[in-house]
């Protein structure tokens, strides 16, 4: 199913398999959106979200109780990177007859098949590297034969579709995605491997790099990387600033996927319900575009410059 956003995709899917008195456990290193949503929404009509570790694997089943009907995943985490064990959390889920949803936009079919690793709904922001060219927004849910029913008929209940026009860039897109995911890998872990030889650079998280959380995981799921992870920086929160208005060719902006780099401060901080974020205050995320890395890592050097003269 195709929808105009990727929000709409994850509130569509959510509300396909969830009723009132139901819980829903999630990641709590999920998309903030996914988290307001569960907060206000869902809670306003009777269904209970708890947050659990994003790297409990199969101990999900610690968390289950008789109103468990779903969990939402991503993986990796949109700010912070871990890398969850999805098919220890969906043999778990599977176990009790409990819906799995994984948010994939990150990863995209091409380098994870989620629903081949036991996801019942797998869902993508297809706004980001599907379309790849940041000229339109859409989102798609895909699922197994045991839910695809439930969620066909709740995204027509709600007027839920992609108009022909968005949907012809997409499919434009599509076409191209596979080259485009393959330069974005390479170049984000050039610049991630670069950034790990700063002084400045406390951590890189990226889940391509041995000391990201679940790179293991990684490693035996999935078959590349994208573009897009965080680092810490060795300061204040000012300095992380400063850098980032010293870029000339990183753009800022939350949306990412497309063809250029972009870089943002996050705060994980703020989004943390079961497990509190320790990991640095002055993170920045990156997307890594396709401009040349060479004049990437030059711009980010003139960052670190502008940087080093805030105290």
């Amino acid at each position: 199913m195709l929808y105009p956003s990727g929000v709409a995709a994850i509130s569509c899917a959510l509300l396909a398999v969830l009723k009132p008195g139901d819980v829903l456990l999630m990641t709590d290193s999920a998309y903030d959106p996914s988290r307001s949503f569960a907060d206000g929404f869902l809670k306003r009509f009777g269904i209970e979200t708890r947050y659990f570790d994003p790297m409990i694997g199969g101990d999900i089943a610690s968390q289950f109780c008789a109103r468990t009907k779903a969990i939402l995943l991503e993986s990796p985490g949109s700010l912070t990177f871990e890398v969850q064990d999805i098919p220890a959390i969906c043999a778990s889920a599977k176990a009790q007859g409990i819906c799995t949803l994984l948010d994939n936009t990150w990863a995209t079919p091409y380098f994870f098949t989620a629903i081949e690793k036991g996801v019942d709904i797998t869902i993508l922001a297809a706004t980001k590297y599907i379309v790849g060219h940041s000229d339109v927004m859409a989102g798609s849910v895909s699922a197994n034969a045991k839910y695809w029913n439930m969620v066909a008929a709740a995204a027509r209940a709600m007027g839920q579709i992609l108009s022909p026009d968005d949907a012809y860039l997409a499919a434009r897109g599509l076409r191209t995605m596979a080259v485009r995911l393959r330069q974005h890998e390479a170049s984000a872990l050039k610049i991630a491997h670069w950034l790990q030889g700063r002084s400045e650079v406390v951590r890189v998280l990226h889940p391509g790099l041995p000391d990201c959380p679940g790179h293991s995981i990684w490693q035996r799921d999935f078959t590349g990387s994208s573009g897009l992870f965080s680092f810490v920086i060795d300061g204040s929160k000012a300095k992380a600033a400063a850098l980032i208005d010293a870029l000339t060719l990183f753009g800022i902006g939350y949306s990412w996927g497309g063809f250029e780099s972009l870089a943002l401060p996050v705060h994980p901080e703020k989004f943390r319900s079961a497990v509190p974020w320790t990991g640095g205050d002055a993170i920045i995320r990156l997307q890594i575009g396709l401009e040349d890395t060479d004049d990437l890592i030059a711009d980010l050097a003139n960052g670190f410059e502008a940087a080093s003269k805030v105290t």
